[in-house]
């Protein structure tokens, strides 16, 4: 039998990569994907590929439903299969902008990407793995949306990409209620403060948050965490759970006196 196939939005850097790092030593073969030409993220592809599993890259644009089509057509040519679906791909403003003075196109651009994207590649491979399923009744795929705490957590510089993200949330309990018939499940994760590149322009700020107890765990979130809980959710490790939000955020929205 051929291995398992998980395929990962955004999966060469940050959480994206925390996470392919952690389904690859899982036995998964993988597919990423990302806006850069590939010889740009050869060397993530040389690591993963090292863990002993296939990897396909695929320059695609998440928020263009004609490079949806490209990217499922590209997968089903190497593997003929998916297994997993991790809708990590997504984007922060390019400016911190208070809502009273943000502009339409910033929120135009997340919700395109953070949310419209997403939501109908959703649609795209889940009447693939329906098919799938059908045809092979063993089969186990899997939908896991990658959200944040800001689905929930207001932070008013940058209202657009709170409200893409609150808006996933629904979209995870949506394909969570469609799909079940079919024994697909759908899952949210929420992660926290993560380290990556996406918030390294404030890692001042939350370097002193943390040491103040902002979380309850005082550290930054690592991808590598994300990855964890992204993998456990995939392997089946929380079964009759589909729908669910699980929370890596340190205890972060945990409510304190």
């Amino acid at each position: 039998m051929s291995r398992p196939v998980a395929l990962v939005t955004g999966g060469s850097r940050g959480i994206g990569l925390g996470i392919a790092r952690r389904l690859a030593s899982d036995g998964y073969d993988l597919v990423i994907n990302g806006r850069r030409p590939q010889a740009d993220v050869q060397p993530v592809i040389d690591e993963l590929t090292s863990l002993g599993v296939d990897v396909l890259y695929v320059a695609a644009d998440i928020a263009s439903l004609d490079d949806h089509e490209r990217l499922v057509q590209a997968i089903d040519e190497r593997f003929g299969r998916l297994d997993a679906l991790i809708n990590n791909a997504g984007v922060a403003p390019n400016e911190r902008a208070d809502i009273r003075e943000a502009t339409a196109e910033s929120f135009d651009r997340l919700i395109s990407i953070n949310l419209r994207g997403p939501y109908f590649l959703t649609q795209r491979v889940a009447n693939w793995m329906i098919q799938q399923k059908q045809a092979d009744d063993t089969r186990t795929p899997s939908i896991t949306f990658v959200t944040s705490i800001s689905s929930t957590v207001v932070s008013v510089n940058r209202g657009d990409y709170c409200l893409s993200k609150a808006a996933l949330s629904m979209a995870a309990q949506l394909w969570a209620a469609r799909l079940g018939e079919f024994g697909i499940p759908c899952y949210e994760v929420r992660p926290g403060i993560i380290q990556t590149d996406m918030t390294s322009g404030v890692t001042e700020k939350y370097d002193k948050l943390f040491a103040e107890g902002i979380a309850i765990d005082r550290r930054w979130g690592k991808p590598e965490d994300v990855g964890s809980v992204v993998a456990a959710l995939v392997r089946g490790d929380l079964p009759y759970a589909t729908g669910q939000a699980i929370m890596v955020d340190g205890g972060l929205t945990t409510q304190r006196l």
